[in-house]
């Protein structure tokens, strides 16, 4: 099989409520970049980059990008490196993205998990199995709350947890104030039996108030602390200084990057990225780093539609490390009659059928490569550009 064109469709899909955290109070959450793949057996892979242009890493270290220079990256420079590669050739191709252009790891990550869904067609196995077997069939959802009003907080809260979901991921770093109030509300009204973990991306302004709001919310019992400020030698030193685990994201796109952590005693896990490290392939080989290393992880991403969203599924099925809830949707078309709430950002997606959501956990779609089947009048519906 021999991959034949790439072609790039952006869309922006309908937001149930306004998506903002730290690093990110304006931008809506949506628009994204979806690849096709086509191959001259006419088997077609999907993939996905929900880019953001204010997402990097610390300090410079990874850069911004966005739906339209993803089209750019994949039209210009990644379609001519890879026309006529096997997709099942996975390495082959990813050395072969990254001759023809540095970095850029959402749109790599895009046309790697077209590939991977191509091949799993092609083969009649899933995503999953290719990155070596599932060890779990579901994620545990970690409904993530978003910077906003805290009676809004409080409402969702309650009502996702009706619906079933089991933790709770609170959106910080810009009020300290604020945020202490949140966990201390947001344990009051759920008990005791529910998580909660924040996440300040990188909000805070010293080490000295993250440390202080951290401790304070400790008080209410935490599951973890999220990427309160920029920096693993900042992260380092927040974590010897509070009692919750630390739990690294823009600190955490590449293996090297998981090799420092470790090395400055940054981070008891990390957030697992498909897009971060450059594709599943990536994730994958960043996730066997930190296993050997002693680390955890949850399958982190930008809540993507149903196409990206599967890709995160496989990837969390996939790695015996991903034992953390994880803020992965509950993907599904409008009127499917799934959770309103629970897991829920957008009030209709790209694919044709929901994911199952039973027990607090979103399933992992059956069936080979992505295990989804994408609507096209979606795409047409939602489409926004090139």
């Amino acid at each position: 099989m021999k991959i034949t064109d790439l072609t790039v469709h952006l869309v922006r899909l309908p937001a149930r409520r306004e998506h903002n955290w730290a690093s990110k109070m304006t931008t809506p959450i949506g628009h994204h970049a979806i690849v096709e793949l086509s191959t001259d057996e006419g088997i077609t892979g999907w993939g996905e980059a929900p880019a953001g242009a204010t997402w990097g890493g610390a300090h410079g270290k990874y850069y911004g990008e966005t739906p339209e220079t993803v089209a750019h990256l994949v039209t210009d420079h990644l379609r001519p490196a890879i026309t006529g590669m096997d997709p099942l050739e996975i390495g082959v191709v990813h050395a072969l993205m990254d001759k023809a252009v540095k970095g850029n790891p959402y749109a790599k990550a895009a046309v790697d998990i077209a590939c991977y869904d191509a091949a799993g067609k092609a083969l009649g196995v899933s995503a999953s199995d290719l990155l070596g077997g599932r060890h779990r069939g579901g994620i545990e959802v970690a409904h993530s709350l978003g910077i906003m009003e805290l009676d809004r907080c409080i409402e969702e809260a309650r009502e996702a947890v009706a619906e079933g979901a089991r933790t709770i991921k609170c959106k910080t770093g810009l009020d300290p104030e604020r945020d202490v109030a949140l966990v201390r509300m947001l344990r009051e009204e759920l008990g005791p039996d529910v998580r909660i973990r924040v996440d300040g991306n990188e909000g805070y302004a010293s080490v000295a108030e993250a440390v202080a709001v951290t401790r304070r919310q400790e008080e209410f019992d935490l599951l973890l602390c999220e990427q309160p400020l920029a920096g693993a030698v900042a992260l380092s030193r927040v974590a010897k200084r509070i009692t919750s685990p630390v739990m690294a994201d823009e600190s955490a796109w590449t293996v090297h990057d998981i090799l420092e952590l470790d090395r400055l005693d940054a981070a008891a896990s990390f957030s697992c990225y498909v897009t971060k490290p450059g594709g599943l392939y990536r994730a994958r080989q960043q996730a066997e780093v930190a296993e050997q290393l002693g680390m955890i992880c949850d399958i982190g991403g930008s809540i993507e539609t149903g196409i990206g969203n599967a890709a995160n599924l496989h990837l969390g099925a996939a790695l015996r490390i991903a034992t953390l809830p994880s803020v992965c949707p509950v993907s599904q078309p409008a009127g499917s009659g799934g959770p309103a709430i629970a897991g829920v950002y957008y009030t209709d997606d790209l694919i044709t059928e929901p994911f199952g959501f039973a027990d607090g956990q979103v399933l992992v779609p059956d069936g080979p490569g992505l295990g989804i089947t994408v609507d096209r009048d979606k795409i047409e519906q939602y489409r926004t550009g090139r």
